[in-house]
């Protein structure tokens, strides 16, 4: 029998959270954050059944067949997901949105540093943030280089 290469997966796993959330900027005025946010930056607030999407890389295992275990997976969504953003007012009830627009490209990073704490290292791929149905952030760690 001849030795296998290693296979390479991705493997995915979603979960569904409720927040709220006002979309306003402190370094705008009152008047530009309604131009720029619209109907967002509603003084109360508004809420979002947001679902996300996790997806983890690596080689499928010889002897589990697995990428990852799932259950430990699902775990580290909810410590990491669900735990700090479930059922919260994002600017008021998590720090890091406190100095950072809470809007779901922020959500989508925040998550993912919450992720990179727990994953083995290089194994997430993506997270995926749906706010709405028509509303998707996509984001895999890329950042730009300052010059």
């Amino acid at each position: 029998m001849s030795p296998r290469s290693a296979r390479l997966a991705r493997l995915s796993r979603s979960v569904t959270f409720s927040a709220c959330h006002r979309l306003h900027s402190e370094s705008l005025s009152d008047e530009e954050n309604l131009k720029l946010f619209g109907k967002c930056n509603n003084a109360n607030g508004h809420g979002h059944n947001y679902k996300v999407v996790v997806t983890v890389r690596g080689e499928i295992d010889p002897v589990s067949g697995m990428v990852m275990n799932l259950t430990d997976l699902k775990e580290f969504m909810q410590e990491a997901i669900m735990e700090p953003l479930d059922h919260k007012n994002l600017d008021k009830d998590v720090p890091y949105f406190s100095e950072v627009v809470s809007t779901t490209e922020n959500v989508a990073v925040f998550i993912w540093d919450n992720l990179q704490k727990l994953l083995p290292q290089g194994m997430l791929y993506k997270v995926e943030v749906q706010e709405t149905e028509q509303n998707v952030v996509v984001y895999k760690g890329e950042e730009t280089i300052v010059k």
